[in-house]
């Protein structure tokens, strides 16, 4: 339906004034009005409304709690924000070209940050070195897994209910055999979480504020990657249709391991980062979080990376925010709640058109 005929009036609008005196619309209960013209202002202009949400909703609080506490909770919402758009985005570069709802994408967040623990602890290297080498065994692991396991699935032609059911046995066999490998116990990085530093009366610790500068500058640059670069935009022909891709030339087969390669090493950064920043972690790691990042990824638009992005950031804000007014184990619920009154509204998620990234 277009956008005239959606607003377009009905018969009963054309009519005239309803029996009583009184017109539909003046009949029509404040709340419900309101409703509507949110409903309308989310579907034309998803980015503006969802600013607009986050500035009243940060004014709200800074005038009930004031500005110290709100920002500080601010800064706290931006190190948690990094490493949700990060897992969020390789998430949805997946889903986006291949369809497919990788449930084991936890669980790459964990191997990341036990594989970063290997190369400190186990092989003596630096931390910024064996950070980095978790990152890439991590990215290794998902080419290793696409070869071995998804590209034989496809040439088979695997419906959705056989994919799922691998993808959950791939998420369990990999959390079992780091459990098995390294234990249940409380691991941690060899990194300082204490070391803070103050600015403007607010406080931030040295790991966090690495953690946001390193996440804004990795999803920058995904961001420049698939927009101006030929291989995203190979990704994002892909996504748009695949086997028209696949006749016009694009390889697709390098493609989808390019994708892969991104999905899970963006999976690995995410898990390295929430190590550092949460000072211990345990094989349960991806597991707590992958609610969350589905839930960043239904926010923004199933398959879109920028709308992922987004949603990652938001919901890192906004339940360091609810910690001011409920208390911190039931953050993760407010991420929930704000995902179904966004999708009551719009579906399809903010950014949301199908399998587009």
């Amino acid at each position: 339906m277009s956008r005239l005929e959606d607003n377009a009036m009905g018969p009963e609008e054309l009519s005239g004034p309803h029996p009583g005196g009184a017109d539909r619309l003046g009949d029509e209960p404040a709340w419900r009005r309101l409703l509507r013209r949110a409903r309308v202002g989310v579907r034309d202009r998803p980015g503006y409304a969802l600013l607009g949400i986050t500035a009243s909703l940060f004014a709200g609080l800074v005038a009930v709690y004031g500005l110290s506490d709100v920002a500080q909770r601010t800064l706290n919402g931006l190190v948690a924000g990094s490493y949700f758009a990060l897992g969020a985005v390789g998430l949805t570069l997946v889903y986006g070209i291949l369809k497919l709802v990788n449930f084991a994408h936890g669980d790459m967040l964990t191997f990341g940050a036990y594989m970063a623990l290997l190369f400190s602890a186990g092989l003596g290297l630096p931390s910024l070195v064996a950070m980095a080498a978790g990152v890439l065994a991590t990215a290794g692991l998902g080419l290793a897994i696409e070869r071995l396991l998804w590209r034989p699935m496809r040439r088979k032609r695997a419906g959705l209910l056989q994919l799922l059911l691998t993808a959950i046995g791939l998420a369990l066999f990999i959390r079992s055999g780091i459990q098995f490998v390294a234990g249940t116990a409380q691991r941690s990085l060899d990194v300082d979480v204490l070391a803070s530093v103050e600015f403007l009366g607010l406080r931030i610790g040295t790991t966090e504020l690495i953690v946001v500068v390193v996440g804004v500058a990795v999803l920058t640059l995904v961001a420049v990657l698939l927009r101006v670069t030929s291989v995203g935009r190979q990704m994002r022909a892909l996504s748009d249709n695949f086997s028209l891709a696949e006749t016009t030339g694009v390889d697709t087969s390098r493609i989808v391991a390019l994708t892969w390669v991104f999905g899970a090493g963006l999976a690995g950064l995410a898990g390295v980062l929430y190590a550092a920043a949460a000072g211990s972690f345990n094989p349960n790691l991806g597991f707590l979080l992958l609610l969350t990042l589905f839930a960043a990824v239904i926010l923004g638009g199933i398959g879109n990376a920028y709308g992922a992005l987004v949603g990652g950031m938001f919901l890192g804000l906004t339940q360091e925010w609810s910690t001011l007014v409920i208390d911190s184990r039931w953050k993760i619920a407010i991420g929930f709640v704000i995902l179904i009154m966004v999708l009551i509204v719009r579906p399809n998620g903010l950014f949301g058109r199908a399998a587009k990234i």
